[in-house]
């Protein structure tokens, strides 16, 4: 057995533009502190999830600075309970570890679209205020 030390870093760079599958290790291992990943909660017997796949692969290509993946919610139950996934599909947009955006319901082309320019728009430096300020800690840091 290999040590995790030599285990090749997830994703592999080749998957610019393409789709990736994550399970609970992916996952942990590449969404905490990734600058950019747009996450697609599905499952296969999922009519609206296997109709949204195009459009979310579509995407991909377009965006190939970004990370895509698929989190089959069916295989990965741990993942979908953590983050309250209780419609799919359900698209996740995390910057710098942060979800930035979460909605349920297959959205077209177009309105994907505009949810990455607007994801991408975010100014992160206001995000992290706004979110430190909505954490009990900020709270108690206002406190004081």
């Amino acid at each position: 057995m290999t040590s995790s030390a030599s285990t090749p870093p997830f994703p592999p760079a080749d998957t610019a533009g393409t789709v990736v599958a994550l399970d609970a290790a992916q996952f942990a291992a590449t969404i905490p502190g990734h600058p950019f990943a747009v996450i697609d909660f599905w499952a296969p017997w999922c009519a609206p999830c296997r109709s949204f796949a195009p459009v979310f692969e579509d995407a991909a290509e377009r965006h190939p600075d970004l990370l895509f993946a698929k989190v089959d919610t069916e295989a990965e139950p741990g993942i979908a309970g953590h983050f309250g996934i209780r419609s799919i599909p359900t698209l996740m947009i995390f910057r710098d570890s942060i979800v930035i955006f979460a909605q349920a319901g297959a959205l077209p082309a177009g309105a994907l679209e505009e949810v990455i320019a607007a994801a991408r728009g975010l100014d992160m430096d206001e995000v992290r205020r706004e979110a430190e300020s909505e954490s009990p800690a900020g709270d108690a840091a206002r406190a004081d």
